[in-house]
């Protein structure tokens, strides 16, 4: 692609009467700012902002599940739709734990960012121990929450909450199988096990893997009503009724 592109480059400088001294060494295509340019999320304001807080190691299905839920809202009509976007500490490549890569869309150390109305942590390889001690991802989740309307988490996410000191007197939960690491590290919140996602204020937490779709499901059947839940769902082949998936509602906004 590169070649095919010096070509053209080449034949075009020809074209308008002028041939280049020498070829460049490189256009630089492979350039992130171009590659954002190109990829870079349309906002409308009119929508509530998502913003899903990635970096390495981050887990595919707790970053995809809800992020294919809350964009295909956009194809309902009549409802306040979601801008889904990512934002991670860098503009180069996030690699997730399984290995694909992603370009964020917003680095939060140095970007203005629009409002996050709906934060989600996803899960990630370090949640538990490294990822706790970046002061810096710790101070933009708490930046983000003084004026998000919701703040999700899917399997260890709840950690960095939990770090952050949003889950202070709320109910919580995580991946089923680190529950009781996070009452050791937290041993003053209430965590609960053998439900899917609690929601308490504010804050959705949720066991993560497959069941991040429940979680992101029920944030919308709650925005947005029963139907449009269903017909979300539907759309990625779901079976979905609120009343057989167990959760916990403490509260609710």
């Amino acid at each position: 692609m590169k070649y095919l592109i010096l070509v053209l480059f080449f034949f075009g400088m020809i074209s308008c009467g002028k041939a280049p001294d020498k070829l460049p060494d490189s256009l630089e295509i492979d350039s992130p700012s171009i590659v954002r340019a190109n990829a870079f999320p349309k906002l409308d304001t009119s929508r509530y902002n998502v913003g899903f807080l990635i970096m390495d190691g981050v887990y595919n299905t707790e970053l995809t599940a809800p992020f294919d839920i809350f964009q295909h809202t956009a194809f309902r009509k009549n409802i306040k739709a979601m801008n889904v976007f990512t934002v991670a500490d860098s503009h180069e490549p996030v690699v997730t734990f399984e290995g694909m890569r992603i370009l964020p869309d917003f680095n939060y150390l140095k970007d203005s960012i629009p409002r996050i109305d709906i934060l989600v942590v996803p899960s990630a390889e370090h949640h538990l121990d490294t990822d706790l001690e970046n002061e810096a991802m710790i101070e933009f989740v708490i930046r983000v929450d003084r004026d998000a309307l919701f703040v999700t988490s899917h399997c260890d996410g709840a950690f960095v909450l939990a770090k952050a000191g949003l889950l202070d007197g709320k109910v919580s939960t995580t991946f089923p199988s680190d529950i009781e690491t996070m009452r050791s590290l937290f041993p003053n919140l209430d965590v609960r096990d053998e439900v899917l996602f609690v929601h308490d204020g504010k804050y959705i937490t949720s066991a993560g893997g497959a069941k991040s779709f429940e979680a992101a499901l029920y944030l919308c059947e709650y925005l947005y009503g029963a139907e449009i839940a269903r017909s979300l769902a539907r759309g990625l082949v779901i079976d979905w009724d609120l009343s057989k998936v167990p959760h916990l509602v403490i509260s609710a906004p």
